[in-house]
């Protein structure tokens, strides 16, 4: 039986199941440490027991995003804040290749973030 995680992960439709299975992958080689958890009903990555960040979309357009989870405390451009308190967002775009240089370096900044606490 599948766990929850897994499920979510092979339930999303394309092309957002296809962004997310390479984020699956790719988010845990950027530090030692990041496990996925399944928290909130979401795919959650956390960095030494903290919440890094989440995968998700948005509801009108359902293209995908990484939350940050203290993306408040990151200043980068293609972040993010929107009406949250928080919670910063890196949009996706399922229809292009995936900005891995982008997302390695709000990644980077936010492993930072959470490490350095």
């Amino acid at each position: 039986m599948l766990s929850d995680l897994e499920n979510f992960f092979i339930s999303q439709p394309e092309p957002r199941r296809s962004v997310y299975m390479h984020l699956r992958t790719h988010i845990p080689t950027l530090s030692e440490g990041i496990t996925p958890e399944w928290k909130y009903r979401l795919p959650f990555f956390y960095l030494n027991g903290r919440m890094l960040c989440y995968l998700w979309y948005e509801k009108k357009t359902s293209e995908p995003y990484i939350g940050i989870c203290d993306g408040y405390l990151i200043d980068h451009p293609a972040l993010e804040m929107q009406d949250r308190k928080r919670i910063k967002i890196l949009r996706l775009d399922p229809k292009k290749d995936l900005n891995l240089n982008l997302i390695d370096e709000v990644l980077g900044l936010a492993i930072k973030t959470t490490g350095g606490r």
